[in-house]
């Protein structure tokens, strides 16, 4: 069954949505980040996506506050990503909650650092970051597009141990247009045993279903949420069957 996986993306402490990435267009949906995550805990969710995308702009690790009192006030499973560009950065994280991280900047601006913290922390506590754009991965927040292709960028980390990734399909980010599995399908038929988790585009319960189907293991949803395309309520009956 497939993991599902709100996002709360912060931006001053509060959770916002950007479209394509664009910080211009940030929207802010919830001024306390914890009331959101109390309340996917309630409807039987466990797992969270925390983004720092301040810190992700800046290039080290900002809203950790914010992601100690979530950890501190809720029993979900966070994985924390944004700004990530430091063993420091990498420590605050899981001393305020974290337990897992994201690195996607990092793992194409400084490959040795990152492959250091896999050895270290090990593939279970370590998220390969692969957000892409017209099919090339773009970093420092999604404001830089880089000449890295998403498939072969995936399976060279994939042969260096990492055994998770994060991809988002940029172009319909934010957008509620509907997800496609075929770029999951790709990675997933290119990089056999990895477990995918789609991001990027989820607009309603049938989004879900179909990565579903696809045997995607997780899928990110964010907006669908805050503007109520999708209900909480609807999604009791993927968290029911993981129990």
């Amino acid at each position: 069954m497939i993991e599902l996986i709100p996002a709360l993306d912060i931006m001053d402490g509060k959770c916002v949505r950007l479209t394509q990435g664009n910080y211009d267009t940030r929207k802010v949906y919830r001024d306390d980040p914890l009331d959101a995550a109390r309340e996917y805990e309630d409807y039987g969710i466990r797992r969270l996506h925390v983004v720092d995308l301040d810190g992700a702009r800046a290039g080290r690790i900002i809203n950790h506050r914010t992601l100690e009192r979530i950890a501190s006030h809720t029993a979900l499973t966070i994985d924390f990503g944004g700004g990530l560009q430091s063993e420091a950065d990498i420590a605050v994280a899981f001393e305020c909650g974290a337990r897992m991280i994201s690195g996607g900047s990092i793992a194409v601006r400084q490959p040795d650092v990152f492959a250091a913290w896999l050895k270290r922390y090990g593939s279970d506590r370590i998220i390969l970051g692969a957000d892409a754009r017209g099919g090339m991965i773009a970093v420092g927040g999604w404001e830089e597009t880089t000449a890295l292709e998403l498939i072969p960028f995936i399976a060279s980390w994939h042969e260096k141990g990492i055994t998770k990734v994060i991809s988002t399909d940029i172009s319909v980010d934010g957008m509620l247009s509907g997800i496609s599995p075929a770029m999951y399908k790709e990675i997933q038929k290119a990089v056999p045993g990895l477990y995918i988790i789609a991001s990027g585009g989820v607009g309603n319960i049938a989004d879900i279903e179909r990565l579903a189907e696809a045997s995607i293991g997780g899928v990110i949803i964010g907006k669908a949420l805050y503007e109520g395309r999708i209900a909480l309520k609807d999604l009791v009956r993927f968290t029911e069957r993981t129990d």
